[in-house]
C-alpha cells in the first residue's frame, strides 16, 4: 500500500508538472525579456513553502548568470525594502496570490517603479491584478490527499522557475567557463584550482573612481557596485589607493566631517594587489593574511586589469572577516 501511495505521488508531481507546458505562452516570453532588460537584479519574494521555493529559484538563477537574490516579504515591510529600487524586477510567489503579507508588499514595490512578475496559480488573483507579467502555474490536483498542504503546486512552481533560468542562460549565452566562475561547482578545493582571470571582475564591474573625486563621490560608486570597496586611480590603469566600506564605518563612528575630508586622508594607499596568473587559492591566502575581502588584479607592470572579491573564490555567505 505504502508503494502506491508513493507512486501516486510521483504520477500527481509529474501531472502537474506537464500541465505546466500549455501554459508556458506569450506571458512567459514578457518575463523573460523584462528580465533581460533589467538592469539590476530579479528580487524573488514570497512566504512558507512558496518562499522556501522562490530561494531555491534565486540561487538557480545566480549560479546561471542571473543576478537575484530572496526577499521575505515580511522582513521587506521592517526595514529590508530598502535593498529595492526602481531598477529591480520582482518575482513574486503565491499559488493562491491571495497572500496578505505579498499584497500588502507589492503595491509599495510598484510605487518604487520596479516592473512586478507574478507566479501564481489564479489568474484572475489580487497578487495577479496588480502584476506585469504573470506566469500561471495552475495544476490540476495536490498530492496531499487532505488537499491543504502545497505538492504537485510547489513542484510546478520549482520547474517554471527551471525553465526561466535555462531560457535566460540561453539568452546570455553563459558557458561553462561562466558557470565555474559563478558556481561553487563542488568542493572548496576544485574551486581553488582556478587562475584568478577566470574569476576576477573587469570593465565596468570594478568600483573606481578617480583621484580628484570627493569622499561622498567614492562612498557612492560603493554603493553602486556593492563589492565593499572602491578603487582610486591616479591614472586610467595605475592605482593610487583604495577605501573600503569599513574605512567609512570608522570614519562615521569618529564623528568624521565628510565634507572636510580628502580620498587621500583616508584611503590606504598602495593596496595588496594579486597577478592575474596566480590561482584563485593564492589569492584566498593574501585575503586571509591580510584580512581583506577584495584585491586588486594588475599585470607585471602594476597596471589594474581586474578586481578579485572573496565571494568569487567561496560563494557568497561561506566565509566571512570581520572589518
Amino acid at each position: 500500500m505504502s508503494i502506491e501511495q508513493a507512486r501516486e505521488v510521483l504520477r500527481i508531481e509529474a501531472e502537474g508538472i506537464l500541465s505546466l507546458v500549455d501554459q508556458v505562452g506569450e506571458e512567459f516570453a514578457r518575463a523573460v525579456e523584462l528580465i533581460m532588460a533589467c538592469p539590476s537584479r530579479l528580487v524573488i519574494t514570497g512566504i512558507g513553502k512558496s518562499g522556501i521555493i522562490g530561494q531555491k529559484i534565486a540561487a538557480t538563477l545566480n549560479s546561471t548568470g542571473t543576478p537575484a537574490f530572496f526577499l521575505h516579504p515580511v522582513e521587506a515591510m521592517h526595514g529590508d525594502l530598502g535593498i529595492v529600487d526602481s531598477r529591480d524586477v520582482i518575482l513574486a510567489i503565491s499559488y493562491s496570490g491571495e497572500t496578505a503579507e505579498l499584497n500588502q508588499l507589492l503595491p509599495t514595490l510598484k510605487k518604487r517603479g520596479a516592473a512586478i512578475i507574478a507566479m501564481t496559480g489564479r489568474p484572475e488573483s489580487s497578487m495577479a491584478q496588480g502584476a506585469d507579467v504573470v506566469l500561471t502555474v495552475t495544476v490540476p490536483r495536490e498530492a496531499c490527499p487532505l488537499g491543504l498542504a502545497p505538492t504537485a503546486s510547489t513542484t510546478a512552481s520549482l520547474a517554471l522557475g527551471d525553465a526561466l533560468a535555462v531560457v535566460l542562460l540561453n539568452r546570455k549565452k553563459f558557458d561553462a567557463r561562466a558557470f565555474r566562475r559563478n558556481h561553487p561547482g563542488g568542493s572548496l578545493g576544485e574551486r581553488l584550482k582556478v587562475r584568478v582571470a577566470e574569476v576576477m571582475l573587469t570593465g565596468d564591474e570594478i568600483p573606481r573612481v578617480e583621484g580628484a573625486a570627493t569622499l561622498l563621490e567614492a562612498v557612492a560608486e560603493l554603493n553602486r557596485k556593492n563589492l565593499g570597496a572602491v578603487l582610486v586611480m591616479e591614472s586610467a590603469d595605475r592605482m593610487a589607493g583604495i577605501l573600503t566600506d569599513g574605512d567609512v564605518r570608522r570614519m562615521l563612528a569618529r564623528g568624521a566631517d565628510f565634507a572636510g575630508l580628502t580620498l587621500a586622508q583616508v584611503m590606504t594607499a598602495d593596496p595588496k594587489s594579486i597577478s592575474a596568473e596566480l590561482l584563485a587559492a593564492d589569492a584566498l591566502s593574501i585575503m586571509q593574511r591580510h584580512e581583506v575581502t577584495v584585491l586588486p588584479v594588475t599585470d607585471d607592470e602594476r597596471r589594474l586589469i581586474g578586481v578579485l572579491h572573496l565571494q568569487d573564490l567561496l560563494g557568497k555567505g561561506e566565509f566571512r572577516f570581520l572589518v
